[in-house]
């Protein structure tokens, strides 16, 4: 294989990747946007936690909620736990890495809100940890996994919703979350304006 062809077979794969979730996933994404309507409409926020890739995600799902996506709308009340330096780093030298989301869940989730979980394994051990934190705090869960869904898939619930990426490479897992989560995005907002 040549250097053109692996770069076209990464193309292929990413098509291929995507088209499975889409068929497996798409009814989920608009229950996800349902979910997070109701908890936004009833003054409960979101909040998003994931590390390195899914880290960025999460941070550019927030930044998506509270500006906006593509179109214009009041600011929506979403926070990435990826992203204050003095909390993530205070809370790993004080106690554990294991613990940087989940004592932020427990400081700042409310009932009613919302925790986008991702995860490409799912065996994340901060992660679940946050979903522990966030199921304590009667929240929903949306985990964004990819392989089996990892130990993350076997801790949710019957109110959470998981979005498990039919993928094992986590280049096409992440790829795949940032679809799910721009559809999200798009989602929220046909709801919230009525359609359009």
């Amino acid at each position: 294989m040549d250097l053109i062809e692996r770069i076209n077979q990464h193309f292929y794969d990413s098509m291929a990747t995507l088209d499975e979730a889409r068929e497996l996933l798409s009814a989920h994404i608009a229950g996800t946007a349902e979910r997070m309507v109701a908890a936004l409409m009833s003054d409960r926020k979101v909040l998003a936690c994931g590390n390195g890739g899914s880290a960025a995600q999460a941070q550019h799902f927030a930044s998506q909620m509270v500006g906006r996506f593509e179109k214009e709308r009041p600011g929506l009340p979403a926070l990435s736990l990826a992203t204050d330096n003095a909390i993530l780093t205070a809370i790993a030298n004080d106690y554990d890495y294991d613990l940087v989301f989940s004592k932020q869940v427990r400081a700042l989730g409310q009932p009613g809100d919302v925790l986008l979980a991702l995860s490409t394994s799912g065996n994340s051990a901060n992660v679940i940890e946050a979903v522990h934190a966030a199921h304590e705090r009667q929240m929903t869960v949306i985990a964004l996994t990819g392989r089996d869904g990892g130990k993350l898939g076997e801790l949710l619930g019957g109110d959470d919703i998981h979005l498990n990426v039919p993928a094992t490479r986590t280049a096409l897992v992440q790829q795949a979350h940032l679809i799910l989560i721009h559809s999200i995005c798009d989602s929220i907002d046909f709801i919230l304006l009525d359609g359009e």
